[in-house]
């Protein structure tokens, strides 16, 4: 435990739990599963799921989805109510909007104790012991002023240098590997509430997989705003990329399935390419935005880059991976999008064959560059093109699923079926939900499973065979 927390607890001021909401992306789920394990290391707290049987309430913010200020300010409302029933109770805010709007959320939410940002959170009970504090000596002099106990500075590594020791919650896992972008997309705010890029040191990241695996993860996500971005420093002060990253996680004994999210096309190197042909653990899936198919849009948004470089990327991974499932994030009525342009963006889609992508109409984010630009294209327009588009997503999602139906598709047993009592549940390699008939000893095993229906959001299937070298291997996860 880090010299930031390490003599916080001796007798916890808290006797309840913790409840944490979460919006956004992968990022924020990692880092509200990182502040959970934080608080539990530090005052004993354990989570809950309801927020009256909380000791501590905390929002982890967004700012990437849209009317993300109103929803921060509507869910605080609603605490307030709660706070007024308990208020010895802690409020805390994270996350992005908090690193945008901290003094804003400071002053028109009162009721919030604690403000922090994406690189702090590893100072949050420090911050929470200080919150307490500061309430006990306006309590006890009426002419102190209650104000929040703020930090959304930008430390950098020092946030995963001091956050409690990873542990696993199942048979697959997160590792953040770098945060930030240093890219300047004129409709991104991430430069600004999460900093610009920088890298875990590579031996970091590695001890972190090791224990995962020792603790049972067989896959692995390599997660970052950019991480494809990736330059780590390594201990004879040579940079790994993520390609090297790569080939050392899939040497780890018990790692045996590898994902990366997300990614800037402009990082995708032939070395980070070549991983499809030289890894075998690197799933055949990959996440990889472009958000629009038009040069011109891509050059009023600062992408860098051109759609032909972006497919020709998509068509050498498919040289040697046919199979690949690809996935991607589309922004919609972008400022100045004619028809001409949404047009190339169909045309995109409809050639790459997308599987479960996200797409959204445009909407600005103070302090970037395109909240200033004119924007001449109705919202009942953005909204036809934005139903056009997702309805052939969605169409290509359905029909890569009715292709699965009869196939053998390699499965990762995560847990229990949560419909069914006699059936357990697990991921293909392009990321597909498979529910199927099955004990709970097969939890953290890969085996073979028939696809036999495909259904909106998952498929069904009948076990065929696993792995004899396996078979008596099981990984006890029956709690899970």
């Amino acid at each position: 435990m880090s010299a930031e927390h390490k003599n916080i607890q001796t007798d916890s001021p808290f006797t309840g739990g913790v409840f944490i909401k979460t919006y956004g992306c992968q990022m924020n789920e990692y880092d509200s599963d990182r502040m959970a394990k934080l608080l539990k290391q530090t005052f004993g707290l354990e989570m809950v799921n309801e927020a009256d049987k909380a000791d501590v309430l905390i929002l982890n913010t967004c700012s990437v989805r849209e009317k993300a200020q109103e929803k921060v300010f509507d869910e605080l409302g609603r605490w307030k109510k709660w706070k007024q029933q308990a208020p010895n109770r802690v409020i805390a805010v994270g996350g992005c909007v908090a690193s945008q709007e901290g003094d804003v959320i400071r002053k028109r939410a009162p009721v919030v104790d604690v403000i922090f940002g994406p690189q702090t959170l590893h100072r949050l009970p420090a911050m929470m012991i200080e919150a307490l504090s500061l309430r006990e000596q306006t309590q006890a002099n009426k002419k102190l002023k209650k104000h929040a106990i703020i930090d959304i500075s930008f430390p950098e590594i020092e946030k995963f240098d001091n956050l409690a020791a990873p542990e696993s919650n199942g048979v697959s896992a997160f590792v953040s590997v770098m945060e930030g972008c240093s890219k300047y997309c004129t409709f991104c705010v991430v430069p600004y509430t999460r900093g610009e890029e920088f890298s875990r040191p590579f031996a970091d990241v590695m001890a972190e997989i090791e224990s995962l695996a020792e603790q049972g993860v067989r896959e692995v996500n390599l997660l970052g705003q950019n991480v494809n971005a990736y330059r780590g420093v390594m201990a004879d002060g040579d940079i790994a990329d993520l390609a090297l990253l790569i080939h050392h996680v899939s040497a780890v004994e018990g790692i045996d399935r590898i994902r990366f999210t997300t990614s800037h096309p402009n990082e995708m190197t032939q070395e980070l390419i070549d991983c499809y042909a030289e890894v075998p653990e690197l799933v055949s899936h990959l996440h990889l935005p472009i958000q629009s198919g038009s040069d011109r849009v891509l050059a009023m948004m600062k992408r860098n880059h051109m759609a032909i470089e972006y497919k020709s990327t998509i068509r050498k991974i498919r040289a040697i991976r046919p199979n690949l499932s690809l996935s991607g994030d589309f922004i919609i009525g972008f400022p100045g999008e004619t028809c001409d342009d949404f047009k190339q963006t169909l045309a995109l889609v409809e050639a790459l064959n997308y599987d479960r992508s996200f797409s959204f109409i445009y909407s600005p984010r103070p302090g970037t560059p395109a909240a200033s630009l004119p924007d001449d294209v109705s919202l009942e327009m953005k909204k036809r093109r934005l139903t056009a588009l997702q309805a052939m997503l969605n169409d290509q999602t359905a029909a890569i699923s009715e292709a699965m139906i009869g196939t053998v598709q390699r499965v990762l047993v995560e847990r229990l079926s949560r419909n069914e009592v006699d059936e357990v549940s697990g991921r293909t390699e392009n990321n597909r939900v498979v529910n199927f008939p099955g004990s709970p000893e097969l939890i953290g095993q890969f085996v073979d499973v028939e696809i036999t229906d495909a259904y909106t959001n998952s498929l069904k299937g009948r076990l065929v065979a696993m792995p004899e070298a396996e078979k008596f291997q099981s990984r006890q996860y029956h709690a899970l």
